[in-house]
């Protein structure tokens, strides 16, 4: 049997050791349910135990409730229940429908956003609330034919200071605070005032807030003094006040959001007995919905309706509201921007908003999720993370840290680029007028590892692009099609996106903007978080200072210069990479923690074109005192195999051996004076 059957009919079963049934009877208002069963005396002590009840001596078989019933008269009751022949019975009354204070099913609404308010509205009035509403929101409600009672009427206080001041009153926030299971509480609201026939506690709270986010964020762009009278404060202290007893088990409790509506639900009415029982104390059924925007009100009336157990649901949903409240965060960095020598407050709160499930994360025992910084300076964001999908299966967790290096890379050159990276490292960059020269030089790189890669471009994927994209064959054997996880880029043709449409129904095809300047750098290690500024320094941000007695060709200083941007890109120190005249990357060796080892790669992927090319590292070549040869490390290999042009950062105290073995080798040394990698 379940619980909408005892709730709606009655129920008899044979007398056993057991608790096997219920009845229920009517008496007035009061629902009265009768346990029938040959060991009573064990049935009524589990009861008393859950402290839900205690026996009362009365041959008509009463029972004294001694907590939830007392909420609504705020003294102790007794209710008969008929004798069932041939056992004794306890019965546990039910609470009729009526659970506020004032005798009514009350609702609070005060909203922004009122989308579908007039839905809300009505479904509410349907099922028997009384609706309390302020300003603008009860203005709209009367529109729609919703019948409503203003604040003030509940207040006795008009709103006052062009409506800073409305719900700010022991009126409204003694009726969402109060503890129905607490005889003291109701105590007070009635000697108060807050539970006569004209006020009470609330059964629904619905409240989003002003729209402080929207108004700071816009293009256009708020006053400083517009952005202050946007900052809410009655709302979140509806909202925090609603959220703070959900943990009680004395109530059932439902949260609501729709884009920013937060819905908190309290009835004590209790509708299922095997609940009660199951739960400590007097505990009624929890309620829970989640609904992500106004399309969802009808489900949530439903809900109203029908009453569903789920208490870790409804405490995670009260989170959900606390974490709404927190758009103080985004008023914090408001007003952050506006001081002076503030780079890194005391305090750091990062807004995230999940923007999507995964699959799985780096490897198929994790789970994850994918969250979009909601931060005032993410605004409009750019990247990646705001990237639109015209195409192909859903990202992975490997997918947004591949295409994120490689649209990082790309964005770093202002020539038409072609990158392409495999396991978040470059593998093929070429800068070229011609976009689709650029490309086949980025697969001819290294076309093993472009193969299954990620492919950015920094321009406009057109008809003629696309093509390429789309039947380029492997340099390896001039046969096989290339295959790609992703390509990204700024733009695409209509023409181009159907191409690339039929390339591949996996192909994941992401339209992103340019990375922004300025934004602050984060990562994770172990109990805490280390923040610096982003390392946004271009080609022209960085002087190449000749420390060598040869000096470069055009040519090969126009190599060296974007190579070390490049290497910087690379997700792992130590990085040395090398190019050939045209900005063509033909190797690059990352990851090693031996450099000779990082240089050995490159040169070998570079092979014979390694003669007269360029080679920049991520930071200094220092010399070693390595025996029998001291002096050779990778500058004096480098030298050997032919580069031409070396650009590093410089810093070592052996810096000048190596200068010394470039002039010996007739080899151009760079120092630029600032280190870039990544650690």
């Amino acid at each position: 049997m379940n619980d909408s059957d005892a709730a709606l009919a009655h129920y008899r079963s044979p007398v056993s050791s057991k608790i096997n049934g219920w009845v229920m009877q009517r008496h007035g208002r009061n629902t009265v349910v009768g346990f029938r069963t040959s060991i009573t005396t064990a049935a009524a002590s589990a009861l008393i135990r859950t402290r839900l009840l205690r026996p009362c001596n009365s041959s008509r078989s009463y029972i004294h409730l001694v907590s939830f019933l007392q909420l609504v008269s705020c003294g102790s009751m007794l209710y008969p229940v008929e004798a069932m022949a041939g056992a004794n019975t306890v019965a546990i009354p039910m609470a009729d429908s009526q659970a506020s204070g004032s005798g009514r099913k009350q609702a609070l609404i005060s909203l922004s956003d009122k989308k579908d308010l007039a839905f809300l509205g009505n479904g509410l009035q349907e099922l028997g609330y009384t609706i309390v509403s302020t300003g603008g929101t009860a203005s709209a409600l009367e529109t729609a034919g919703v019948s409503v009672t203003k604040v003030e009427q509940l207040t006795g206080f008009p709103e006052m200071l062009d409506g800073r001041v409305k719900t700010l009153h022991p009126n409204i926030h003694g009726g969402i605070l109060a503890r129905r299971d607490q005889k003291q509480h109701m105590e007070a609201l009635i000697k108060h005032g807050i539970g006569s026939t004209t006020t009470g506690t609330f059964d629904v709270v619905v409240v989003n807030l002003y729209p402080f986010y929207d108004k700071v964020s816009s293009a256009s762009g708020i006053a400083f003094e517009d952005g202050i009278e946007n900052i809410d404060i009655g709302g979140p202290a509806m909202i925090t006040a609603a959220a703070k007893v959900i943990h009680l088990d004395q109530m059932l409790q439902l949260m609501f959001e729709s884009r920013n509506i937060l819905l908190v639900v309290h009835d004590s009415t209790v509708v299922s007995i095997k609940s009660v029982l199951a739960i400590k104390g007097i505990s009624p059924v929890y309620c829970t919905c989640r609904a992500l925007n106004v399309q969802d009100y009808p489900e949530l009336l439903g809900f109203l309706q029908r009453n569903q157990d789920d208490q870790q649901f409804r405490r995670k949903l009260a989170a959900k509201a606390f974490q709404h409240v927190a758009y103080d965060s985004a008023v914090s960095e408001r007003l952050r921007k506006q001081t002076v020598g503030d780079d890194f407050p005391s305090s750091l709160t990062v807004p995230l908003s999940l923007k999507c499930s995964l699959r799985y994360g780096e490897n198929p025992h994790q789970k994850a999720a994918f969250y979009v910084d909601k931060s005032l300076s993410e605004v409009n964001g750019s990247g990646i993370a705001t990237a639109v999908q015209h195409h192909g299966k859903e990202m992975s967790y490997n997918n947004y840290l591949d295409a994120d290096a490689a649209w990082n890379c790309v964005c770093e050159f202002n020539k038409p680029t072609c990158v392409i990276v495999k396991h978040t490292n470059p593998c093929g960059v070429a800068s070229r007028d011609d976009i689709i020269e650029a490309y086949k030089l980025s697969v001819k790189a290294d076309p093993v590892s472009a193969f299954g890669g990620i492919v950015a471009f920094n321009i406009e994927v057109d008809e003629d692009l696309a093509k390429e994209i789309h039947e380029f064959r492997s340099p390896t054997d001039g046969v096989t099609r290339m295959f790609y996880e992703i390509v990204v880029a700024p733009k695409y043709s209509k023409k181009g996106l159907e191409i690339l449409h039929g390339k591949s129904k996996t192909l994941r095809i992401l339209e992103a903007s340019k990375n922004k300047k300025g934004k602050l750098s984060l990562r994770q290690v172990g109990g805490g978080w280390l923040a610096q500024d982003s390392d946004d320094l271009t080609p022209e941000d960085i002087e190449f200072n000749l420390v060598s007695e040869k000096t470069p060709q055009e040519n090969e200083l126009s190599d060296a210069i974007p190579l070390f941007h490049v290497e910087f890109e690379a997700q792992e120190h130590f990085t040395v990479a090398i190019t050939v005249q045209g900005n063509c990357m033909l190797g690059m060796g990352s990851g090693q923690p031996n450099r000779l080892e990082s240089l050995r790669i490159a040169l070998r992927k570079a092979g014979d074109e390694v003669k007269g090319a360029a080679l920049a590292s991520d930071a200094f070549f220092p010399f070693e005192f390595v025996c029998p040869s001291p002096w050779k490390d990778a500058v004096e290999e480098a030298c050997e195999s032919g580069i031409g042009v070396i650009a590093e950062p410089g810093g070592s105290i052996r810096d000048g051996d190596a200068i010394d073995c470039c002039n010996k080798y007739g080899v151009s040394l760079l120092f630029t004076n600032v280190r870039h990698f990544r650690h």
